[in-house]
Parts: C-alpha cells; sequence; structure tokens
C-alpha cells in the first residue's frame, strides 16, 4: 500500500471494491440478457419477416410499440421498485420479459409481432432506471458515471456477443421443425429466465442490509451517502407530478432521446444494413459485432475520464456531438462497406460514451425524493423517441430505400439535445474529481 494513503482512503477503497464486485457483475450481466431480449428481433427479422409476412413498416412500427408499453408503465415501475425493494422487483421483471421474449416464437404474422412488443416493453418497464436509482443506494457521486459506464457497456456487449449467437443460431433453421428466428427468442430467453430466479437470492437492497460487508464498511457507506443526500440538488419536490414535469427532467429527456434512439435503431436495423452488403446471416453477425466491441471500450474510458475530471456536461455533449456528424456522413458511404462501418462504429461509440456521464449528471441534479421518478421519467421520454424514430426509419427506407436518409431524424434530435445540455450546464459545478 502507498505510504500517502491514508486510513479513510483505504476504507473507501476497501468498501467499494467489495461493493462493485458483489453488484456489478450481476447487474452487468442481467441487463446484456435484458438488451439482447429487447433487440435479439433485429437479427430474426432476417428470417421472420418473410416467413410470416411482416413488412418494413409494420417491422418499424413493432420495433418502436416496445417504447409505448415501457413508457406508460416505466415511472410506476420505478415506484414499485422503491416500495418492495430492487431484489424483489429486479427479479419480477426479468422473469416477466424473459417469459414474453421466448412466446416470440409463437408469432403468426403482424397483429401477434405487434402485440408481443408492446408486451414486452411493458414488461421491462423500469429495469434500467431501477437500476440506476438502486446504484444511488451503493455509489457516491464520484464514482457514477464510471459505473453506469460499466453497468451501459451491457448494451454494446449485446451487440458484440448476440450478433455473432444470433447469426449462428439462424442457421438452426429447420430443427424441430422450427424456424432459426424461432430458435433464436427461445434460446435467448432462457438465461433471462434463469438469472431471474438468481436475483432473489443474490441482490441486497441497501447498504445497512448487507451482510457481506464489514461493519465500518457499512458505516462508512451509509454516512457517505447520507452526507451528499443533504447537499441541495436542482430537483427536491417530493411531488411525483411536479418531479415529472420539472423542466430539468423534461430537457433532459430530450437530450436522451437522441442518444436512446441511435442505440435502439442500430441494434434493431444494423442486421438488414450489413446483410445488403452481401453477407451470410453468420458473417452479418460477426460483421455487426465490430461497432459494438469498439463502443463497449470507448464507453468505459469516457466514463473513467468523467470521473477522473470531475466533468459532465462536455462528456455528454462532444459524443453527441461526433455522434452526429458520423451519421450525416453516411450519405458518402452509400454502397461502401468499408466506410460504412467506421461510420456506424462512430455513431456506437458517441451514443454509448455519452451515457455513462449523463445518468451521473441526471442523478446528481435529482434529490433523494425526487430520484424515483425523476430518473424513471428521464428514461421513459427518452425511450419513448424509439417508437417514432423507429417508425420512421421504417416508413423512409420503405418509401426511398436509403438508410442514412432514415437516420437523419435521430441526428436532428441528437443535434437538439446537444445545445440543450451545453445550455443547462453552463452553471452546473465539477463533482469532486474521483481520488486514486
Amino acid at each position: 500500500m502507498s505510504p500517502t494513503l491514508t486510513e479513510e482512503n483505504s476504507l473507501e477503497a476497501a468498501t467499494m471494491r467489495r461493493v462493485s464486485w458483489r453488484l456489478m457483475p450481476f447487474l452487468l450481466m442481467a441487463y446484456l440478457l435484458c438488451y439482447i431480449d429487447r433487440v435479439n428481433v433485429g437479427f430474426a427479422s432476417l428470417q421472420m419477416n418473410k416467413a410470416v409476412g411482416i413488412d418494413p413498416k409494420t417491422y418499424g412500427l413493432g420495433a418502436g410499440i416496445f417504447f409505448i408499453g415501457y413508457f406508460i408503465l416505466e415511472v410506476p415501475s420505478n415506484l414499485a421498485l422503491e416500495r418492495f425493494g430492487a431484489r424483489t422487483w429486479i427479479a419480477r421483471i426479468m422473469l416477466t420479459w424473459g417469459i414474453i421474449s421466448g412466446a416470440f416464437a409463437l408469432i403468426g404474422g403482424p397483429t401477434s409481432f405487434l402485440v408481443l412488443r408492446f408486451l414486452l416493453g411493458a414488461a421491462e418497464a423500469g429495469f434500467f432506471p431501477g437500476v440506476i436509482l438502486y446504484l444511488t443506494y451503493w455509489y457516491p457521486a464520484v464514482y457514477r458515471a464510471k459505473i453506469v459506464g460499466i453497468f451501459m457497456v451491457a448494451i454494446p456487449l449485446a451487440g458484440l456477443i448476440g450478433s455473432p449467437i444470433s447469426g449462428a443460431i439462424l442457421g438452426m433453421d429447420g430443427i424441430l421443425g422450427l424456424g432459426g428466428w424461432q430458435w433464436i427468442f427461445i434460446l435467448e430467453a432462457i438465461p433471462t429466465l434463469l438469472l431471474g430466479l438468481v436475483a432473489f437470492f443474490w441482490l441486497t437492497d441497501r447498504p445497512e442490509h448487507a451482510p457481506w460487508l464489514a461493519a465500518n464498511q457499512q458505516t462508512w457507506l451509509i454516512q457517505t451517502l447520507e452526507a451528499e443526500r443533504r447537499r441541495a440538488p436542482r430537483v427536491t419536490h417530493d411531488s411525483i407530478w411536479k418531479v415529472m414535469t420539472n423542466k430539468y427532467v423534461l430537457i433532459m429527456a430530450l437530450v436522451y432521446a437522441g442518444a436512446a434512439g441511435a442505440s435502439t435503431s442500430l441494434a434493431l436495423w444494423m442486421p438488414q444494413l450489413v446483410k445488403s452488403f452481401g453477407f451470410s446471416n453468420f458473417g452479418t453477425g460477426l460483421v455487426n459485432a465490430i461497432p459494438f466491441g469498439i463502443a463497449a471500450i470507448w464507453m468505459v474510458l469516457w466514463g473513467h475520464s468523467s470521473d477522473r475530471s470531475g466533468e459532465r456536461v462536455w462528456h455528454n455533449a462532444l459524443p453527441l456531438a461526433w455522434m452526429v456528424l458520423a451519421m450525416v456522413a453516411t450519405f458518402w458511404a452509400i454502397g461502401n462497406v468499408w466506410l460504412m462501418i467506421p461510420l456506424l462504429t462512430l455513431i456506437a461509440a458517441g451514443t454509448y460514451a455519452s451515457k455513462g456521464p449523463f445518468w451521473a449528471l441526471s442523478s446528481e441534479w435529482l434529490g433523494a425524493g425526487a430520484a424515483a421518478a425523476g430518473l424513471a421519467q428521464i428514461n421513459a421520454l427518452g425511450n419513448l423517441s424509439g417508437f417514432f424514430f423507429n417508425y420512421l426509419i421504417g416508413w423512409i427506407k420503405d418509401e426511398t430505400g436509403s438508410f442514412p436518409l432514415a437516420i437523419m431524424p435521430i441526428a436532428v434530435v441528437a443535434a437538439i439535445g446537444t445545445v440543450c445540455v451545453l445550455m443547462l450546464g453552463r452553471r452546473q459545478p465539477r463533482t469532486v474529481a474521483m481520488t486514486t
């Protein structure tokens, strides 16, 4: 141990290391499975759309209608998590979405596709903002951008891991009389159901309920978090309605809409774009994984940079800005896979890198009484963009055949979000930089 390391710093380091090893592997795996089950329809569509008669407009509507169910139940679900405890509620969410995800193997046409996509969104509602809220129970503010970044790296990892797996599963077409697309839904739902059962026994609601922490670690963490809660945040209203209509909450939802829309659209539409360059199903999976693999690494590094510097605003704005520029540049990459893949990588790196600093900034602006409703409202409204963006992508692509033109609505919203976060952050003080 370094001779300059104080006893308190040593206790802090040991405590956060213990918390992280206990919670983060489980939460990362849970969100990885969550996102695979949300977007595996992107690969299934390579066979499913033709098999059951789904056209691009219907597929776009189904891709987006997920977010209607998600939006309706997001805030109630997050409030329920606070009421019943993270252990019980996260397990309930995982078991529900796992069952519905497996049921996609029974799709018989456009109607059942649309109904199940809506129900999947309703089942999954509350998981992501619930975990973000849960992390505020365990991590002081100085750690949150990095920790949220590590948690959210599950999104690009879902593309990195899920793409080749889903591409390979498509090769099971005909086994036991089922299509390869049906096997995707069946096989990828099973791990979610198993991990949902494990959640009942593994998660701990709050530090005061954690027998796996030493007494001095428990005391330090409880006191540190309590001291932070006494600071004056921007949003302190106890009224749920006032929190949900607060100007900072609504503007941050707009900021998040561009990043959320881009990440969802990449996952749901990129397999079809890559396939259009002539790759096999398995080759499509491998090529599709490249942008997500690079984005996963960059996401963690960017979140760590935000925590080390204590800076949140520019760490939000810069990734959004380069994401917009890369989207516009796709007009010059039509028909050129060697140019399109690097641009898709820049888009993925931008949308994912912004997420850790974004949620750290949002949680720092929300007081303890406002966090459950505020984080859920930001996530719900931000993700609601997924409904409009995916429907527009399907409609524009069907009418024009142009993927770059189809993603321009996302670029416009992301550009507006970049300006908004810079304007909101003009008077935002820096978080105390992370000690090393």
